[in-house]
């Protein structure tokens, strides 16, 4: 991903995903949408809303990725979305503990996230 997106961005990008698609954009998705739908994270609708693209949608979900593996990373009693442990682990990056639920942070996963640290 090589656009680099502000937390309020993210906002932005989580509400319009979670906001009924009759309701009034909120003031950080106006904030945000001429910069959002100008690299394509966003579309307009003709009545004013937002949705999400493929492209946002993408975005969003290597946030949570991320995210999750921090999360981890620092607390093995973390709860990950399962859509998210199970890229997590396809990828390598956790394995499954002997209990049901949890997951532990392979040296892969390690490596990651210190990439992630050195190249923000």
């Amino acid at each position: 991903m090589s656009q680099h997106l502000t937390r309020d961005e993210y906002d932005a990008l989580e509400q319009v995903k979670t906001t009924p698609k009759s309701a009034k954009p909120s003031a950080c998705i106006a904030r945000n949408a001429k910069h959002l739908v100008g690299i394509k994270f966003l579309g307009s609708k003709k009545d004013g809303s937002y949705v999400l693209t493929e492209k946002g949608s993408e975005a969003l979900f290597i946030k949570n990725c991320i995210a999750g593996l921090r999360a981890l990373a620092s607390d093995s009693d973390t709860k990950l979305d399962n859509t998210v442990a199970s890229f997590l682990g396809r990828k390598g990056h956790i394995i499954a503990t002997a209990v049901p639920g949890q997951f532990e942070v392979t040296p892969k996963g390690h490596e990651c996230l210190a990439d992630i640290a050195l190249n923000p």
